[in-house]
This record gives C-alpha cells, structure tokens and sequence, in this order.
C-alpha cells in the first residue's frame, strides 16, 4: 500500500475506488480520520489483506468488496489453481465475523474458477467492479425504503426527528451511501427535519472518529455521545428511532453488529423506541441458525488500553488510559436477539420479523 495524504476534507470521499481499467484500487485509510484525509493504493493481494486486517478499510459490505479486488490482484500475479485457492484462504482469514468478505470471494471464486487460467483475472476483476456497483445500488435503495419510514414518522411528530446511530455504517463502510447512514442523508438532501446522536464506539471510536465526521460532511446536525448515555436519552424522551447496521444476520433474524448495539436494543424495547437494522442482503447467513453460531472477533486488549488523537498543538498522540498490568477484554461485535428488532431495512423493503426477512430474500436467490 502507498499513502497519498489529501488536503482539507470533502463532501466528494468514497471509501473504494477502481479506476476505469486499472490494475490496482484506492481506498480510504480509516485510522487516519476525522484529523486527516488519507488515500491508500492497493495493488496485490498482500496489501488488501492487511488493509482489511489492520483496519484500514471495515464496514462488511466494503470488506466484501476490497476481498473481491484482493482476489483479482492475486489471479493477476498467479492464475493457477493453488493461486487461486491461497488467496481465497489469506483473504478470508483477515477478519472472521462479517460475511461479506467470504460471500465476495466465493462469488468471485465461482466465477473464475472453471475457466482457463488465462482468463481468470480479467473475469475476476469483472466480478469484483459488479459486486461494488451492486453495492451502491443496494444502498440507494435501503436509503429509499428508510426514507419513507421516516417521512412517516416525521409527519407523526412535531419538531426535529432525533435518530440514534451506533458505531459507522455509513458511505465509509460501503461502496456507496451507507447502510444506516443512506435514509439519513436523503432525508437530509430533501430537507426533513433532522438530528443525529452519534454514539462514540468504544474503544475503536468508530461512532466519534467515522460517523460525526461523515455526517459533518453532509451538514447534518449531530451530537456525540459517550456509549453509557444511550439509555438514559432514550429514558429522557430524546431519541425517536434507533437505526444501526450488520456485519452478520443469522436465519432466525439474529443480528451481529459493532459492540454496544445489543445493549441499544434492550433500552430502546424498554422505553418502546423502534430500533430498526440497516443491511444490504449478503449480509445474511442463510447457512447458520441462529447468532449463537457467530464467530465473534476478539481484537487486542491494546485497543482497549491506549487511545489516540490529537494534543492541544494539533500533534498526533497516543495515551495509556489504564494502570500498567491491567488486563483487559476487546470483543468487536455483540448479537442482538431478533425480538428486540422493530424492522429490518433492506433493498428489498423494510420487513418487520425474522419470516417476513426470510420470506422477502429467499425467494430472491440471494446467495
């Protein structure tokens, strides 16, 4: 990967790009906003591994996309079938939770793989500009289908809409709008009332760092929060609807997102707040039961202890926030029961329950 810093910030940013006919993608390096704007080339498989691994690219359907890429990078270095098959087990390896990565590669996979080695990249890289193609179209229609909703419920209440998000499912984890993020920016754009309570997402401050940066972007109000006042603004009365994205839906609804949503869900029944899911449909796993099967990441306990930003001098820095020794637990990602979900947004409309989910997807073939 080669940096390329940009200068000030932009309401133009997309978090993948692949540049009409070439042989490598940029992307977004995450870990540097909100304080900088910096661009990433990817150009064999290596690199788009670790730019999924470390971080520099997350979000489920962007991880999805950046593998299908890493995939054609390989086939362009070795074609072969144990090219092939190395690559797809490297890719998949870099993170485990969301599906996304492994429903890009295997699609990609399926595509090339009966066809002579010489024309495998060239089919790869076909694969992978449609898998983000359908990404941004995906996203426009969940933000169409969520945009209705909330023209519904603005009209039902008197003043501004408050929405709570959590963590980043935004343009910056997609290909497109965003998941959660797409009905708020098109409410926004036709100039619905609209205010947004960004949850901080400790401790990567995904939520801090992703979500208030790209809403700044679009000029939409917003407010910071730390993670421990969710219940208490929805106790208050200040929040109308709680949207969050996906990494993973099981069979029975179940859904696998950012830590601290599960706790969001059981707040929002409590004080009857909808609490609606945003996702694209391959982040369904049709394959397992329930979100007892989710294999949940466990990240370093470093990101739990030190936290980065900028001093009073505008200088990166990098503190400890906790006595020397001190142990600690880092898991990414928590299962919300499908009971404590209002609805689900998706491409297809909005389905409220775990069988009018499967029933509007299945039928769809959609793995």
């Amino acid at each position: 990967m080669h940096a390329r810093p940009k200068p000030g910030l932009s309401h133009d940013y997309r978090a993948l790009i692949h540049p009409a006919g070439a042989r490598f993608v940029e992307v977004l390096d995450q870990r540097a906003l909100p304080h900088a704007v910096v661009t990433l080339r990817i150009d064999d498989a290596g690199a788009a591994t670790a730019a999924i691994r470390e971080m520099v690219v997350r979000g489920a359907p962007l991880i999805g996309a950046v593998g299908a890429f890493g995939l054609a990078l390989a086939l362009d270095a070795d074609p072969s079938d144990a090219g092939l098959a190395q690559a797809h087990s490297m890719l998949d390896a870099a993170r485990p939770t969301a599906v996304n990565l492994r429903w890009a590669l295997d699609r990609v996979h399926a595509r090339v793989a009966e066809l002579p080695n010489a024309e495998r990249a060239d089919a790869a890289w076909e694969e992978a500009d449609a898998i983000s193609a359908e990404d941004i179209e995906i996203n426009a229609a969940i933000g169409r289908h969520g945009l209705a909703w909330l023209r519904d419920l603005a009209t039902r209440k008197d003043g501004v809409l408050n929405v709570m998000t959590h963590c980043n499912a935004g343009a910056l984890a997609t290909c497109g709008l965003g998941t959660a993020t797409a009905p708020l920016f098109l409410a926004h754009s036709e100039g619905l009332a609209l205010h947004v309570f960004v949850s901080e997402t400790r401790p990567r401050l995904q939520g801090a760092n992703l979500t208030a940066w790209e809403l700044s972007q679009h000029g939409i109000p917003h407010t910071l929060f730390v993670d421990g006042a969710s219940a208490l603004l929805m106790r208050r009365g200040d929040v109308d609807v709680v949207i969050v994205g996906a990494d993973r839906v099981a069979a029975n609804g179940d859904v696998c997102n950012k830590i601290g949503t599960y706790g969001k869900a059981l707040a929002a029944t409590d004080n009857a707040i909808p609490f609606f899911v945003a996702l694209p449909s391959p982040t369904i796993d049709w394959e397992l039961a329930s979100g007892d099967a989710i294999p949940i990441e466990s990240r370093a306990a470093d990101e739990v202890l030190h936290i980065a930003g900028r001093d009073h001098h505008g200088a990166a820095s990098r503190v400890t926030i906790a006595t020397s020794g001190t142990a600690a637990v880092n898991f990414a990602f928590d299962v919300t029961p499908a009971r404590l979900v209002t609805g689900y947004i998706t491409e297809r409309g909005i389905a409220v329950g775990p069988d009018a989910l499967r029933d509007m997807h299945r039928s769809g073939n959609d793995r």
